[in-house]
């Protein structure tokens, strides 16, 4: 890595698991910045059961791709319950909020315009 490097936080040149990157921690959400850039944001959460995120809107397109257990999604009116393997796109400026009914871990990528 350099630092001109546009990811960070994640080893170069190597698989790795990316649920391994992030670790639960009793009562907290927990994130890892990948990537930060004016366009795109790279970050991977664990969420302990009963945590959340709250309602809130983006100015990009949000990609959550679920790593390990279950998430459950709302974006505007509809709640959308996210598992492992599977991804959920989050449409920019929608509010939209997630919730840990057991704990999981999640890829986000927000892409913006």
């Amino acid at each position: 890595m350099t630092d001109t490097s546009l990811i960070k936080n994640i080893p170069f040149s190597e698989a790795v698991e990316l649920g391994d990157l992030v670790a639960y921690q009793p009562g907290q959400v927990v994130s890892r910045t990948i990537s930060q850039t004016p366009t795109v944001s790279i970050t991977l959460f664990a969420l302990d059961a009963g945590e959340a995120i709250s309602t809130h809107v983006t100015v990009g397109d949000a990609l959550v791709y679920v790593l390990d257990g279950e998430a459950l999604l709302e974006i505007g009116d509809a709640r959308v319950p996210t598992a492992k393997g599977q991804a959920t796109v989050m449409p920019s400026e929608v509010p939209h909020a997630l919730y840990a009914e057991q704990r999981f871990k999640m890829l986000l990528v927000v892409v913006k315009g």
